[in-house]
């Protein structure tokens, strides 16, 4: 069983921007948040897995910290029942420590153990350290289907 190219489109509004559904529930839809707020991008050293959180495998580059998004249009702009990143994800300059981020996370906590709603890989890697802005460019898309 697989959701309508409707619905997967309406999905991704009411995530990513806080978009309501019409018709499911009652009078007013399924409802997005009194407060849109944000989602967090977090950068990790391998595949944070199906069961994984946001700290499962995350970089720990010193000054690292996970990116916020807010959940609207120009972050997140929807069309066809694909989501893309409007703009760029970048993220604190190393001030020491390296690693190599081979995976993009997307979750719900600025920090600790949020849950991890997408996740994919990084082509290229981002070797981290000193001196280093880790980025993730717009155009980076998911795709419900």
């Amino acid at each position: 069983m697989s959701k309508s190219n409707t619905f997967e489109n309406d999905f991704l509004l009411l995530l990513f921007q806080n978009t309501w559904i019409a018709n499911i529930g009652d009078a007013s839809g399924l409802r997005g948040s009194s407060v849109a707020g944000s989602l967090y991008f977090s950068l990790h050293t391998a595949d944070p897995g199906e069961a994984g959180d946001q700290t499962t495998s995350e970089i720990a580059y010193t000054s690292y910290g996970r990116v916020a998004k807010n959940r609207n249009s120009t972050d997140f702009p929807v069309s066809g029942n694909v989501v893309s990143l409007g703009t760029n994800a970048v993220f604190p300059a190393g001030t020491g420590g390296s690693g190599t981020a081979t995976h993009w996370g997307l979750g719900t906590a600025s920090s600790g153990a949020g849950k991890l709603l997408y996740k994919g890989p990084l082509s290229p890697s981002i070797v981290s350290g000193n001196g280093v802005t880790p980025t993730i460019n717009a155009g980076q898309c998911v795709t419900e289907d």
